[in-house]
């Protein structure tokens, strides 16, 4: 029976039709999964009422590109924007300067599968139809970022199909242009952008649209790929009146806390459903000889055991980082134990979060076929520290104070924001919910905090401000009643927008203020709280920092 099925294959591929096997789901008729081969494209038929074509040659009036997805056809419905294709960035023959040769091939696999291969100077791509599987699944291997910058893979729907996106990144019905080329505003004063339909990479395992009959998701491997870590956000959608565009990141620039990382097998998928699917399945991913494919069976384990005296009101991860990817995974509530499996061999950083602040930090050697057991972390957790007062949780981010629930998902600038300008925050009297999660140099410079004092302290105390990230170098600076504090140095962060693009995550810095003991004085105090920065751009993109925690520390505290 084998021999006989090679021989069919043979016969019907010099037809330009390859049958791929006699077997079949109780679903799907053999005829039904199929790999047509025309002039110009690959036509592959699933064996689950889903049809797609991939772009192999070029073709006189069309925008479509080699390598392009050119139509996503399920149950008769082409959810394939028809004017432009689906693909890497912008296009696979831009991808590099020295190259714009792209090579389209066609291969039969374990007798289930079509692979499409895309080639493009130093990257990969593959479609692959599993049979009777309404998904599209795909892999990105690359040894050199593109000229852009960034891996993204773009999927273009017309709009009317899947109207159903995140409401944060619809853009119909604005009128105005609200930053650069990609916030815009509504006639009420609320905003929309791509970037607003971010998620925390840990929280989500698919994205996507739908309408009343369906859905279309894009479903994430572990993302060992990517950079930023567990809690980096970036774009997945957006609606304009034309498309929806679901975009799957691999590497992106914006809100960067980390290099890149190359030579690793990405894999994804586009998966038809009512509800999204909550994990990607590819155990058969290491039949089809894939460059770059690594297996199970030659990756490691890290586990171990987080110290159990750690604050209950939180959350922990535990998180891996190096060249050869990224990982992450939670502690026990109850036991304290953790297990990070399937990690790829390499050194690797290892950090404890709680919430995004880093509170412990060591490195560890993962080898194949192996469970590392690393050794018990030393936390230093700064909410532990004895202060007068404090503004906030030392937890790497602003969401307990003012509009901190709302800075993922619009500009700050937003009508449902509450003011960012505040009166004088009193100690003892106001709340967190008071204090604003951004200060900005040209929008709420100048932040007034006002606290008492029985007597002035007999030594010089400190007040320790943290941020989560930074724009145009801004950095906190203070003045206590008459006394003002020098500038420090600018802390290392992203270089691109974050405040105002939905991330307040960078690099979480710690600026310490030595506070001579004169400066106080019984009674009431005022500080003032300010940023510093020497752009002069102004508004929203001004120098800005974004809150961790603010407190004063007790005399004798570290």
């Amino acid at each position: 029976m084998p021999y006989l099925r090679y021989i069919l294959s043979l016969f019907f591929s010099s037809c330009g039709l390859i049958f791929i096997s006699c077997q079949s789901h109780a679903h799907a008729q053999v005829s039904d999964f199929r790999l047509i081969t025309e002039p110009d494209r690959f036509i592959i038929h699933t064996g689950s009422d889903l049809t797609f074509a991939i772009q192999r040659a070029p073709r006189e009036h069309t925008h479509h590109g080699m390598g392009d997805l050119i139509s996503l056809r399920y149950h008769g419905i082409d959810y394939q924007e028809p004017l432009k294709g689906s693909q890497i960035n912008s296009g696979f023959s831009s991808l590099y300067d020295d190259t714009n040769t792209v090579s389209v091939d066609a291969s039969i696999k374990a007798q289930d599968f079509i692979c499409i291969t895309v080639r493009s100077g130093a990257l990969i791509h593959t479609y692959i139809a599993h049979r009777g599987e309404a998904a599209l699944y795909m892999t990105t291997w690359f040894s050199a970022e593109p000229k852009l910058g960034l891996v993204r893979y773009v999927m273009r729907v017309p709009y009317s199909r899947l109207p159903h996106g995140p409401p944060e990144a619809d853009l119909n019905d604005t009128d105005h242009t609200v930053e650069a080329h990609d916030v815009f505003g509504l006639p009420n004063g609320e905003t929309r952008s791509k970037h607003y339909s971010n998620h925390r990479l840990k929280d989500w395992s698919s994205f996507g649209a739908s309408n009343a009959a369906t859905g279309l998701w894009m479903v994430r491997d572990t993302n060992e790929g990517n950079s930023g870590g567990p809690f980096y956000r970036s774009l997945l959608d957006q609606g304009t009146t034309h498309d929806q565009e679901l975009t799957y990141i691999i590497n992106y620039g914006e809100g960067q806390t980390e290099a890149f990382r190359t030579h690793i097998l990405n894999s994804y998928a586009l998966v038809f459903s009512k509800r999204p699917p909550t994990q990607l399945h590819m155990p058969w991913l290491g039949l089809l000889n894939l460059h770059g494919y690594r297996s199970p069976n030659d990756r490691g384990t890290l586990e171990g055991t987080v110290p159990t005296q750690l604050d209950p009101h939180f959350h922990y991860t535990v998180a891996l980082s190096g060249p050869t990817g990224q990982y992450w995974c939670d502690p026990s509530p109850r036991t304290k134990q953790f297990r990070c499996t399937m990690v790829s061999p390499g050194r690797y950083h290892v950090t404890l979060y709680k919430n995004e602040l880093s509170i412990a930090e060591q490195d560890t050697l993962i080898t194949p076929h192996h469970s590392t057991n690393l050794p018990p972390f030393v936390t230093h957790d700064p909410e532990r520290e004895r202060a007068i007062w404090r503004i906030g949780h030392w937890d790497g981010s602003p969401q307990e104070f003012r509009n901190g629930t709302t800075l993922s998902l619009m500009h700050p600038s937003d009508s449902r924001m509450k003011t960012w300008t505040i009166p004088t925050f009193i100690i003892g009297h106001n709340t967190v919910q008071d204090f604003p999660a951004y200060q900005w140099k040209d929008v709420n410079n100048a932040l007034p905090i006002r606290f008492r004092l029985s007597a002035p302290p007999a030594e010089d105390l400190t007040l320790r401000v943290g941020v989560t990230t930074a724009f145009m170098k801004g950095r906190p600076i203070i003045q206590l009643n008459q006394w003002r504090s020098d500038i420090p140095a600018p802390s290392r962060q992203p270089s691109s927008r974050t405040l105002t693009v939905g991330t307040y995550r960078g690099n979480n810095t710690c600026f310490r203020f030595r506070i001579p003991a004169h400066a106080f004085k019984a009674g009431e105090n005022t500080l003032t709280l300010s940023v510093a920065g020497g752009s002069t751009s102004r508004g929203f993109l001004s120098p800005s920092v974004s809150y961790d925690a603010i407190d004063l520390l007790q005399p004798n505290s570290p």
